[in-house]
């Protein structure tokens, strides 16, 4: 976490990106960041006008117990079980994050300010539980300010519909193909048509779509490798900007259609493309790339703090670096294909990981909480 100092260095890279039209959103939330008024300074130093949260980011959170000793104490003492203790915990940080934000929701119509937090991640493949646990986490967090991430699997579609009928904000998450981020549009419009309705201002439910981005090209990157070839090296670290910028494209066509004109007469809110999964895995690539070759006007971009200090010390924002691309993308993808590697197996596998990857993050934070509360003489 970076020190109140330091954020106030000059962050001019950070101010053009919002000039162009794209939302800093942080990727990270804790209880000390929040009562260190660290979120706070990065609001009024560094441009972040919203933050997303997951299971590992409150695994790491909560795991490390920094700042939760008293409500854990608390929590012991009323024998509570460890799910309930873990929601209430991690929709108290996002309440306590929400009033943060409240400002810059209020000054954005709540386009911007806003904080998302997950559904459980165990209940990515069933859609009635999904929706359940969204409308309680909304319920539970208790702020027009929150959005509730549900995951893009086959089940969560449904879900989504369904949440954004009932007039819910929502971050559709673990985005990774295009087919399944136009079904992903798709269920947002016909959520929207269902608030429309039962009568619901359209105007106040607001959706982001989490595209994610550094992952494709983790995957994609490492059976270039493999290949050994010239060509496949000549590849390497462009798949994931090409799928991030058709799926751009993707957007640009589906919100300017007759479904959508409707509804935007209705004063609904366009579900705005989000990149997630900012931050660069390979030492190799430049550390601010999946920010400075996605600018785009109307898309957020949510970023660790690595990568949100590395934008404001060395990013270069020199306009739209999109939609300019989409021919040199879609060859960019055929090009991959050519070398016989398969992109629907490709982000197959990404969905079915990030799914499982959060389980596991999510177990690994009920486990320890387990201790937490067992230490305090409390059977979780």
């Amino acid at each position: 976490m970076i020190t109140v100092t330091e954020a106030t260095a000059t962050a001019g890279a950070l101010e053009d990106l919002s000039d162009q039209g794209v939302s800093i959103w942080l990727d990270d939330l804790s209880r000390r960041r929040i009562d260190s008024g660290n979120l706070a300074e990065l609001i009024e130093t560094r441009h972040v006008v919203g933050v997303t949260t997951n299971p590992s980011i409150f695994q790491a959170a909560i795991g490390s117990g920094d700042g939760y000793e008293e409500q854990l104490a608390d929590l012991a003492v009323r024998g509570v079980t460890v799910d309930e203790a873990v929601r209430m915990m991690t929709t108290a940080d996002v309440r306590a994050a929400a009033d943060v934000l409240r400002p810059v929701y209020d000054a954005t119509g709540g386009r911007d300010g806003r904080v998302s937090i997950e559904v459980d991640p165990r209940l990515a493949h069933d859609t009635a539980a999904t929706i359940a646990e969204a409308r309680q986490l909304a319920w539970l967090v208790d702020r027009p300010n929150v959005m509730i991430k549900i995951p893009a699997t086959r089940a969560g579609l449904p879900a989504i519909t369904e949440v954004i009928g009932a007039g819910i904000s929502v971050n559709v998450t673990l985005i990774f193909s295009l087919e399944r981020y136009r079904e992903v549009m798709d269920a947002y419009l016909a959520g929207l048509e269902k608030a429309a309705a039962k009568g619901l201002d359209l105007s106040g439910v607001h959706s982001v779509a989490s595209f994610f981005v550094s992952r494709v090209d983790t995957e994609i990157d490492k059976r270039l490798t493999l290949l050994g070839t010239d060509e496949a090296f000549a590849l390497k670290g462009r798949a994931a900007l090409a799928n991030a910028r058709l799926a751009y494209q993707a957007y640009e066509e589906v919100f300017a259609g007759e479904r959508w004109l409707a509804l935007a007469g209705a004063r609904a809110n366009k579900q705005r493309p989000l990149w997630a999964s900012t931050g660069v895995k390979d030492p190799a690539y430049k550390d601010t790339l999946y920010v400075d070759e996605l600018v785009a006007a109307g898309t957020v971009n949510t970023m660790p703090e690595a990568t949100l200090n590395a934008v404001a010390d060395h990013g270069a924002v020199t306009g739209d670096t999109v939609t300019g691309g989409y021919a040199q993308a879609r060859a960019d993808l055929a090009a991959v294909e050519r070398l016989g590697i398969s992109y629907e197996e490709v982000v197959g596998k990404l969905e079915e990981e990030g799914v499982a990857k959060f389980v596991t993050a999510w177990q690994d934070l009920l486990d320890a909480v387990t201790k937490s509360l067992n230490s305090k003489g409390v059977d979780a």
